[in-house]
């Protein structure tokens, strides 16, 4: 994965998007910024965070995701490769469906996915060095080029689906106490169930993600 090291940008996720669709850039390919000024978060909402942080988007032609992953898992499977790649280094971070990293019960970042032609991009937002107020921080000191090394390895690694599933369905417990938005609407994971494809059950209702 050929990694693009940038002082400062807008955005990272605007930026990789623009040189994908202008034909400058192609996948494989990532970028990351020392500093982000207009961070896009889940459902359109503006992702601030400090300088310091981690500020990344990174680009994979579709066909070269794993055989059993459905599109519509993506953030799941991408923020769950990320985790294990932190917990490795010691960090208690998990995963709030379908992309949120958490320590405890506050947010530390997230995690969004757009498909481009035959791409997926993906934006990540982690706060590793500062938090704003009412989010939290990574619990360990990691230096960002040695994450973003073992994070892509994991990724061209093209784990299975089935099997960052199984172990995501274990911690799956810890929403309990969360809420999710469908359809701009808030509701609470206490009673939902996971299905095989990532998705949830609500009263009902098929939920995915669509971030």
């Amino acid at each position: 994965m050929q990694i693009l090291y940038l002082d400062e940008i807008d955005s990272t996720q605007k930026y990789l998007k623009e040189k994908l669709q202008n034909k400058e850039l192609q996948a494989p390919i990532a970028v990351c910024a020392k500093a982000q000024n207009s961070g896009i978060g889940s459902r359109n909402n503006s992702w601030e965070s400090a300088k310091g942080n981690l500020f990344l988007s990174f680009a994979l032609a579709l066909k070269q995701l794993p055989s059993d992953l459905q599109l519509e898992s993506s953030s799941i499977y991408f923020s769950y490769l990320l985790k294990e790649t932190l917990q490795v280094s010691g960090s208690k971070v998990w995963i709030k469906w379908p992309n949120d990293f958490y320590l405890d019960d506050k947010k530390i970042g997230g995690m969004i996915t757009n498909i481009i032609g035959d791409t997926i991009v993906c934006g990540v937002g982690l706060n590793i060095s500062d938090a704003p107020k009412e989010f939290a921080k990574l619990d360990i000191s990691i230096d960002t080029k040695v994450l973003l090394e073992n994070y892509f390895k994991n990724i061209e690694k093209k784990v299975l689906w089935k099997q960052v599933f199984s172990k995501y369905k274990l911690e799956f417990y810890r929403n309990q106490s969360f809420f999710t938005h469908s359809n701009g609407v808030k509701v609470s994971l206490g009673d939902a169930t996971l299905n095989d494809d990532g998705s949830l059950n609500i009263n009902g209702e098929r939920i995915y993600s669509l971030r």
